[in-house]
């Protein structure tokens, strides 16, 4: 069964004012693209071409400006509304005609991956796919995040932001589920917050034993862009990569090409949308 992708990208910003006041946070720079290009590279990456992004109404006019329909790409885009932020969880009920009987990969859209291997990993773990797998990090303070306790190669229990834990293991934003995603997630209560949490909903696989990880390994980024340092780490990291290797990190037209989404022409179609830039500079060189 395919895959389908989500991108979760309704939140306002409210910890990075004043910058957010005028630009919602997904289309601030990294370095020198907008932060929603990192989160749909992954997608991208995974062989996912048929692509959900959920905004919010004031800014969903500066996303169809910039990444339209997905064509120039060579995929599929579509928009949801989110009217307000109600949860993680909430991205499969507003995206459930979409999902409809097929596996999805959620990722939000404010966070930052890099990783050697990572595009084999994300392929590899779709084949044969049933339940849920989460995607794990090891951090120095598991109290700031939703952690994964492991034994013998097996999630035992998750905790959200614990204030003593076993494990270091922290859940990211990236995450697979199969097609009973969106009913189990409507089925969600809403937490002391009022909201519905995706530990929750990621628990609900736990107790069915349909709950896998993957771990990132050493030499892996996984960055959290919500807040002003890490809009600087993550800058600074793209432009260290970049400057010494030589390549572009979440190029999406780049990535569409080496898969044969878009040829020569698809190309020069986005040098002539962005104009002259580094970023078109970096396309012609590809032909």
């Amino acid at each position: 069964m395919k895959f389908k992708g989500i991108i979760l990208a309704g939140g306002k910003g409210t910890r990075l004012n004043p910058l957010t006041k005028s630009v919602n946070k997904h289309l601030l720079p990294i370095y020198n693209k907008p932060l929603i290009f990192y989160p749909l590279s992954i997608l991208m990456l995974a062989n996912i071409k048929e692509i959900l992004i959920i905004v919010n109404e004031e800014d969903y006019d500066s996303y169809k400006k910039l990444l339209g329909n997905g064509s120039r790409m060579g995929i599929k885009i579509t928009y949801k509304i989110q009217e307000k932020p109600n949860g993680i969880p909430e991205a499969f009920t507003i995206g459930k005609d979409f999902i409809q009987n097929s596996n999805v990969a959620l990722i939000l859209g404010d966070n930052f991956f890099y990783s050697q291997g990572l595009t084999e990993t994300l392929i590899q773990s779709q084949k044969n796919f049933n339940g849920a797998k989460i995607f794990c990090y090891k951090v120095k303070n598991p109290n700031e995040f939703g952690i994964a306790e492991i034994k013998n190669k097996k999630i035992i229990s998750l905790k959200e932001k614990p204030n003593y834990s076993k494990s270091n293991l922290a859940i990211s934003g990236l995450y697979f589920f199969d097609k009973h995603v969106s009913r189990l997630a409507l089925n969600l209560k809403k937490s002391k917050r009022k909201e519905t949490e995706i530990i929750d909903l990621i628990k609900s696989y736990l107790k069915t034993n349909k709950l896998k990880y993957h771990l990132l390994g050493r030499g892996a980024a996984w960055l959290d862009t919500g807040t002003p340092e890490g809009i600087f780490e993550a800058g600074n990291f793209v432009y260290n990569v970049e400057k010494r290797q030589g390549f572009s990190i979440a190029c999406i037209e780049e990535i569409a090409f080496i898969k044969g989404w878009i040829k020569k022409d698809g190309i020069k179609d986005a040098i002539r949308f962005y104009g002259k830039s580094s970023y078109s500079k970096y396309l012609e060189s590809l032909i």
